[in-house]
């Protein structure tokens, strides 16, 4: 996970906090969405992964919302301090790097199974 922050923070510009923030946000969303078969190979292969899950799903109702699916999520990465540019460079760096430790096969069918999600990633 540190890997993925320290490039996020290099290449996004974004915070260390905020950017672990947001890819617990990301991976939680992505296994509440995606096939849990996928998500939890993606999940395996992904250092950190369930950890930050874990710290997303603990931040005090940062998971829940009334807005479903990926405008939720923007929604919910908005509201800790994100513009759309950063969740962008956030989602795919999250992603490349999803692809990297865990396979394109997995992450590519968790990505393709959301409605919306493959324009921001």
């Amino acid at each position: 996970m540190d890997e993925l922050i320290a490039r996020i923070s290099a290449n996004v510009g974004t915070d260390p906090a905020t950017a672990t923030k947001a890819v617990g946000l990301i991976l939680a969303f992505l296994q509440k969405e995606g096939p849990a078969d996928k998500v939890g190979q993606l999940i395996a292969g992904f250092p950190g992964a369930e950890a930050a899950i874990a710290e997303a799903q603990g931040s005090g109702g940062l998971l829940s919302g009334l807005m479903p699916g990926v405008m939720g999520l923007g929604s919910k990465l908005m509201g800790i301090g994100l513009g759309m540019g950063e969740i962008t460079g956030i989602s795919k760096e999250t992603i490349a790097f999803a692809r990297e430790k865990a396979g394109s096969g997995p992450v590519d069918e968790v990505v393709n199974s959301i409605p919306g999600l493959s324009q921001f990633v």
